[in-house]
Parts: C-alpha cells; structure tokens; sequence
C-alpha cells in the first residue's frame, strides 16, 4: 500500500508548491467587483496576461475549442461518459430547458497542483474573471461550465493514496484507515481500489462517473447510505483553495467552520477542494439486488399494492440493510431496483415474503411483468467490471474507446443520462411519521395520485431515518439540510431527452415544457402529506423557490457567514448556491 506523508510535512509541501506560481504572476489590485468581465471587454486579460498565467501553471492552460465531429462520431461520443469525462468543453448533462445550457469556458487550467489551482483563483480574482470549477461535471444546475469564463478543471488530479492509519492534523485523534482522493477522482476508480484491491467500504455515488468532488461537497448518498451514512460524513480532512489563493489543510481541529461547510455546503462555492481524505470502512459479507415488476390491473389495486408496499417496507426493510428505489409508474406499474447489504439471498427474501404472498393471492388484480429476482453476490466483486461481464452483461457497458482502461464501465441504466438534457427535477424527503399510523395508507394515496402525471420513485438510501445512531450522529454533524436525519427516503420525479449538443438539434420545446409540467404535478401531489418538505440540493428543482431553507433548512445563517468570511467578493458563484441571491443568474453582475 502507498503511505502519504504525515500531516505537517503536507501542510509544508502545499505552501511551498503554492509558492512559484504566486511569483510568477504580477499582483494586481484587487476591486470590489460590480461585474465579471467578458471577452473583448475593457479589462479582460491580455495575451501577455494568459501566457504569464500559463507560465505559472507549467503551461497546462489552454484556451476552450468544441469538438467538431462529425453526427455519426459525435452520437458515439456523447454516449459515452468516460469520453465526456475528457473534455473540457462538455458536461456530463447538456442543459435544463429555460434553465441552463452547457457551453465551454474561454479557458481552462488543466489543474496538476493545488499550486495550479491557486495560480488560476489568484488570476481570476485579480483580473474580475468568471471562475469555474468542474471535477465530475455532473451538476444537474450547471454548476461547473460558464460561457466566457475561466475554467479550473481538475480531471487530471485522480490520484488515489490509501491510508493504514490515518489521523487529521492537530486533531490527536485515533488514527483510523482512509483514503485521499484528488478532486478529480471519480466514485468507480475509488470503489475498484478501496472494495476491490483493499478489502474495504468508500461512501461514494451511485453512478460510476459521478466526481468525488461534487459529491461529498453536496453531503453525498450512495446505494448504502443507511449503513454508512453520508459521504460528507466520512471527511477527515481537506485540502481546499480560497478565494484569497491560500491553500489551506482543514478538518475539524483546523478551521473547523470552513471544514463544516465542506461536508454538505455544496460544491465550488466555498473553495476548490484539490483533495479529500475520507474514512473507509469495513465491509460486509454480501451486496445484493432485489428486483421486480407487478402491475394493477385496476386504480384501487394499485393503491392497495402502493399501501402494502410501504407497510412491509416499514416492518422489514427499513434498517441499514437496504436502500435504492421503488418506482410508481403511470399506467398502475410497480417496480422495484433496491440494494442491500450484508445479507444473504435467502433472508433478503423473506423480507419481502408478505408482498410477494399478498400480489399471488390477488391474481385477478395483479399481473407479474418482471419475477421477483434477489441475488447476492461477494462485496469485493460490486465494482469488478469482468465479473459483470461473465454474470450480468447487459448491466454494465464499458468505455468502447480503444486504449480505453478495460475496468472502466457504466451501469447500462445510467446510460440515458450521458449529455442528456433535462426537462425538469423535482425532489422531496419523506419524514419517517409517514411509516407509522395511517401514514402508509395517505402517502399511498398522495403517491398514487403523483403516478397519475409522472413516474415517482422513492430512493431509500436517500434518507437516513433507519440508521444506526452512530451513523446519524456521524451525518448530523455536517452541514447538510438536517431533515435528512428524519426522512426515511427521497422521492424523486424528473424528466429528460435527447442531447442539445452540436450538431444535434434544440429541444423540442412543446414536449419538454409538457413533461416540466407533469413533473411539477406530480411533486405537487405528493406534498400533501409532507407540506414545507425540503429537497436534496443536488438533485432538485432549478427553479426552486425559497431554496435556501429547502436545500439547508436551519443550517443556511451559519454557512452564509462562513462564506463571507472566505469568500467575502463572491468569486465563487453557483446557481442556488449558499451566496449566489447575491449575483445575477449568470454569475457575472451583482444584484
């Protein structure tokens, strides 16, 4: 195993590597800025200016230029996450209608460093630049790509380092085994290292090429949440650049605020996080699927089958065993995609005994579409991409790309989403009082009428009511909104099409404002029973009203604070980020 230096000598390699760049770029006077300035703009850089910048960055800056292949290359590559992954001038998702497009920076700094890092906010801040940050690229509000910016891209910083023992700086506490992973890791590579290669559990991402960054800025849920917790809220320590260029180590004995915010305040808004260093943990006998698809054959079958559900959910799953989703579809369709852990086949089954008993014994108002199949499979084997080709080849497909790396894959589901444009979102936690009482019969009823405008699923590893208490002491103790510790799952309605990419058309604007509709009436409908409900910040509404209470609910005074205190000029600007009512919805004049 590789062993990272110990604390202090990497605080003292970070200044010192911050060092050169801060020479090699003339100071400037640093304005309050009204504004951002754009290309051909009085005050936009010169190229005497974007070649010291380069200088100091070792050369890795390179000024945005969009692919131009040809239709048939460029269908082929906007399927292909991997190869989205590699380019700077795309994002993983294409746009959200009225909402945001994708389009490519001016520039962007092939971040190797924390130095580079420093040397590109530096540069931004002095010369009034639109700055941007994108480690996975997959921010459903277009978080990471601005036209007419600055780009910070940290795909080549993917470095992996696992850690034996593992204490944070001047905390003295246990050391404990962990990993650091660069900004621009991605959840796959730290799974096949982490589970595969060690023997161990990450709380990462569902999705394969989902960035380490984003993900555990943004508070973070994996397939196995109610086990493990958030992803934020396994940080032991960060390595982040502010706004004033600094490169400072954090956790919670160093600037604890700052590392606070960091562990659900939400991505490139309080700083670039160069590295994260997270706990790993140990990991169970099993992982295992459960999945099926019954349909009712009537309204009030349907109901019932939605009302029995949740009751033997209530009564056998809701523990830190499972997690994943169910789905109610229009057209009275039920389906189940649900992950567990630590059990094996046999007992997962049972667990869903008393549904499976109640759909047989009412033929007349049930037909099975999909069996009801369960398999557990060896934990270390969940990321193994040959495993999946030899058991399950059409659960997994593998970067095409020739030279591609061979372990390299996306789940075949996830698939749909590569350049994706979206037609809408919309989230909301679910308190775990809906289980008890006459709770599963009025949510039942509020998620039927939902299925009449959309399909809903409910993701169970998106709440966390059902842990353990260490667990949620764990995640309490991060900045996230704190009604994730109460809901026992998120329920999600969303909606998206086709690429909007060059040289593929616009969206066809009838369908996609018709499916924003539905979504909105579905999320309408099933907030009767859960009125004020808030909703995960990464995957919510763009349009979302009053979103600093339903993103971070009673959380939002502190982490405004925090950000004034490390970002008092706003040079880090998201859409619905903790400081951005404070900017126009481009991020380039202050309101």
């Amino acid at each position: 195993m590789i062993t990272a230096p110990g604390p202090n000598r990497r605080e003292l390699l970070s200044t010192i590597a911050a060092a050169p760049a801060a020479a090699a770029l003339p100071a400037v006077a640093v304005p309050s800025p009204a504004s951002r300035v754009r290309p051909g703009a009085s005050g936009w850089p010169s190229d005497s200016d974007w070649a010291a910048l380069k200088s100091a960055v070792g050369g890795r800056l390179e000024p945005v230029v969009l692919p131009h292949p040809d239709e048939a290359q460029a269908k082929a590559d906007f399927a292909n996450q991997f190869w989205l992954r590699d380019q700077p001038a795309y994002t993983q998702l294409s746009g959200w209608i009225d909402g945001w497009r994708s389009a490519p920076s001016a520039y962007a700094v092939k971040a190797q460093t924390a130095a580079d890092v420093a040397a590109a906010v530096r540069f931004a801040r002095d010369r009034r630049l639109r700055l941007v940050v994108r480690g996975g690229g997959h921010s459903y509000m277009g978080g990471s790509c601005s036209p007419d910016s600055l780009l910070v891209w940290l795909r080549p910083m993917d470095q992996i380092v696992v850690h034996e023992a593992f204490t944070p700086e001047g905390t003295g506490a246990a050391p404990v085994p962990a990993v650091t992973l660069g900004g621009g890791c991605i959840w796959l590579h730290a799974y096949q290292k982490i589970t595969g290669e060690v023997g161990r559990y990450v709380q990462g991402g569902g999705c394969t090429t989902v960035g380490v960054g984003g993900h555990v800025t943004g508070g973070g849920f994996g397939s196995f949440s109610k086990r493990y917790g958030l992803a934020a809220a396994s940080l032991l320590e960060a390595e982040v650049v502010t706004a004033d260029g600094r490169v400072r180590i954090v956790n919670r004995a160093k600037e604890p605020d700052l590392f606070w915010a960091l562990k659900g305040g939400g991505g490139g808004t309080f700083g670039i996080v160069t590295r994260f260093t997270v706990a790993t943990h140990e990991l169970p006998s099993n992982f295992g699927a459960a999945v099926w698809s019954v349909h009712a054959t009537s309204d009030e079958a349907y109901r019932h089958l939605l009302q029995r559900f949740l009751e033997v959910y209530a009564a056998n799953m809701f523990n830190d065993h499972w997690g994943e989703q169910a789905h109610g579809r229009p057209g009275n369709i039920f389906s189940v995609e649900m992950l567990f852990q630590g059990l094996d086949a046999a007992t997962a089954r049972a667990a869903w005994a008393p549904l499976e008993t109640f759909v047989h014994d009412h033929p007349q108002d049930y037909k099975i579409e999909t069996p009801l199949f369960i398999a557990a499979i060896p934990a270390r084997m969940m990321w193994n991409a040959d495993f999946f080709s030899r058991n399950a080849p059409g659960a997994i497909t593998r970067d095409p790309r020739p030279g591609a790396r061979p372990s390299d894959y996306w789940s075949t589901g996830d698939g749909a989403q590569a350049a994706a444009f979206w037609y809408g979102f919309a989230s909301t936690w679910l308190p775990q009082s809906l289980l008890k009482g006459d709770g599963p019969a009025r949510l039942a009823s509020a998620w039927f009428e939902a299925t009449r405008h959309r399909d809903v699923s409910f993701h169970f590893n998106k709440g966390l009511a059902g842990a353990s208490p260490e667990t949620l002491a764990a995640s309490r103790d991060t900045s996230m909104n704190p009604e994730v510790l109460d809901a026992f799952a998120l329920a999600i309605t969303g909606g998206l099409g086709p690429t909007v990419y060059a040289p593929f058309p616009g969206p066809d604007e009838t369908v996609a404002h018709r499916a924003a509709e539905q979504i909105h009436l579905a999320d309408v409908a099933l907030r009767q029973v859960c009125p004020g409900a808030g909703s995960y910040l990464s995957e919510c509404d763009f349009f979302m009203a009053d979103w600093q209470t339903r993103a971070w609910g009673a959380h939002y005074p502190r982490l405004a604070r925090i950000k004034r205190r490390y970002d008092p000029e706003g040079l880090f600007v998201v859409h619905h980020a903790v400081g951005s009512e404070g900017w126009s919805a481009d991020g380039f004049s202050r309101v």
